[in-house]
């Protein structure tokens, strides 16, 4: 159980901006920071999502919105408007996480390149544009910057969208740890399993849709039926998923704790891909090659 007191000291004067706030992991972590004290802006890139935030009645949950990490003028006005209700309310902006992202599946040989560009344009380029401009804040306040990932660097099949992100998410958090430790600024990654969100349902519809756009070739034939059996095997998983709130109790952890942990991990079968990664990468290659014959799936942090 959290000490109230030492809740209330922590808090009382610290904002944290948390993007991708307008469903699942990102919408949780924001209800459940501002609720126990945090000042969230919580980014958003559609008004409609801004006024569900607002619905809640949080006092302390201040949507920011639009803020689509691929359009550079929208960070520019997000700082203007984060800077401005932080000086009104006399605090300072301790914490940033790295939430918004979608990912799709599909192999590499027929993904969708337009889709991977915005992919990673809000994953990796866009988070690296809002950190420029908001690290003289975390700075001063001796913040924390906070990346929501997959739980371990894995080859997965048919999820490459989503991993090589993480891959590259991965080697800037911890070379931005080093480049930030002059001013004691904590650098955390939460290494997400399975979780529980709208996002799960979204990949099953645009997997169909592109199942069913598939052009009639050899090649597209040979990964229908490959697609078919995959998207049969993440559903077997989908009523031990864990829900999100769990994801946000460790972020809040992960912020207001003395001497916080570089990784965390949470989710349904975390542990089981953390572990793989511990070993050399030629036996993890073997292992994967292993699971991929069998249409065993490794799990991987659902998009949000």
């Amino acid at each position: 159980m959290v000490n109230k007191k030492r809740d209330s000291f922590l808090l009382s004067n610290k904002g944290v901006l948390i993007t991708g706030a307008s469903s699942g992991i990102g919408f949780s972590i924001a209800k459940f920071l501002a609720e126990k004290g945090f000042t969230v802006f919580g980014t958003v890139r559609k008004e409609s999502d801004a006024e569900k935030l607002k619905s809640l009645k949080i006092p302390e949950l201040v949507p920011v919105c639009p803020l689509d990490l691929t359009e550079p003028s929208h960070i520019k006005h997000s700082l203007e408007f984060v800077s401005e209700e932080l000086k009104r309310k006399g605090k300072e902006l301790y914490g940033i996480i790295n939430n918004a992202g979608g990912g799709f599946i599909g192999p590499i040989e027929l993904m969708d390149l337009e889709k991977l560009k915005i992919e990673i344009e809000t994953r990796i380029l866009g988070h690296l544009r809002l950190l420029q401009a908001f690290l003289p804040m975390i700075r001063e306040a001796h913040g924390r910057i906070i990346w929501i990932t997959t739980p371990s660097l894995l080859p997965i099949p048919y999820v490459s969208s989503i991993h090589a992100c993480d891959f590259a998410v991965n080697c800037l958090a911890r070379t931005l740890k080093i480049e930030l430790s002059p001013w004691k600024i904590h650098v955390i990654m939460i290494r997400c399993g399975r979780i529980r969100t709208p996002a799960v349902e979204k990949s099953y519809k645009e997997l169909e849709k592109f199942l069913e756009n598939l052009p009639e070739n050899s090649v597209s034939q040979i990964y229908s039926s490959i697609l078919k059996n995959e998207m049969e095997e993440l559903k077997k998983f989908d009523k031990n998923r864990t829900e999100p709130f769990e994801v946000a109790r460790v972020v809040f952890n992960a912020l207001t704790s003395k001497s916080p942990a570089s990784r965390y991990k949470v989710g349904y079968r975390v542990g089981l891909a953390s572990f793989l990664e511990f070993f050399p990468q030629a036996i993890v290659d073997f292992v994967m090659m292993k699971r991929a014959k069998t249409s065993t799936s490794i799990p991987h942090r659902d998009s949000d």
